[in-house]
This record gives structure tokens, sequence and C-alpha cells, in this order.
């Protein structure tokens, strides 16, 4: 049976790993809503992938493409612009995590399930799948 120190010391640790995903989510949110595409290297494995829909559009793409579409298209035109995170889960060195984001490219809503990997010591989102879940596309 843990000690209270041993305790004390795992849910430290359990904080810790779970403020760093977080921190990573944050980038990705960054970098989508401003189109940094650096924030977004940051938060993503470089041969992570993204899958997922918008009116029958699929967008399966190598995150580059991803990182492309956001300098060219930040989510945050207008400032409604609003991703949350909901959920982090993790184990060891697996996470996955659920955010929410409203106001992308001023009208279009998402859910986003996102895996991560820590690697290297270092937490870094390895897939993204998307839900569409309001909105359309705004006219290019």
């Amino acid at each position: 049976m843990a000690t209270a120190a041993q305790a004390g010391t795992q849910d430290r640790a359990r904080i810790h790993e779970h403020d760093a995903i977080a921190a990573v989510l944050q980038l990705y949110m960054d970098g989508a809503a401003h189109g940094d595409a650096d924030k977004l290297r940051q938060a993503f494995h470089e041969d992570a992938r993204t899958f997922g829909s918008i009116g029958g559009q699929r967008f399966d793409v190598p995150v580059r493409e991803l990182f492309h579409m956001a300098e060219q298209a930040p989510a945050d035109v207008d400032g409604s612009y609003r991703g949350r995170i909901v959920a982090i889960n993790h184990f060891g060195d697996a996470a996955n995590a659920i955010v929410a984001e409203d106001g992308y490219w001023g009208c279009v809503s998402f859910v986003d399930f996102f895996n991560l990997s820590r690697v290297d010591g270092r937490w870094l989102i390895v897939d993204k799948t998307f839900a569409h879940t309001g909105g359309t596309l705004p006219a290019s």
C-alpha cells in the first residue's frame, strides 16, 4: 500500500503530465486560430495525420497539409473562434484527448479526437480525427 507521501508524489506526477498534454493541445488551438504553422509543428509529430470530412469532402491528409491549410485560412477570422479541452486521458506514454471548437472560420464547429504519445520525453499529437458538428464551409 502506498504511503501518503507516495500518493502525493503520484498525484503531482499525474497533474504534471495532464498539464503537459493540455499545453500541447493549447499549441494546436493557438496555431489553428492564428494560422501559426510553427505552433502546429510544435504540437504534432512530423508523421501525424488528420482524418475527417466536412460536407462530404474528406480531409484525410498528412499533418503538413493541415499546417498549409491553417496558414492559408486561420480559424479565427472574426474573433469568434473558441477551442476548449473537453477531456484528457493518459496512461504511461499514451494519451487521448477531446477538443471542441466553435466559430472556426466564423461559423463552423468541430469535435476533435487526438491521440498523443510521449516521444523522447515530450508529448506530441500523433493523429487527429475530427467530426464536423455544425456550420458550412465559407465560400472561397
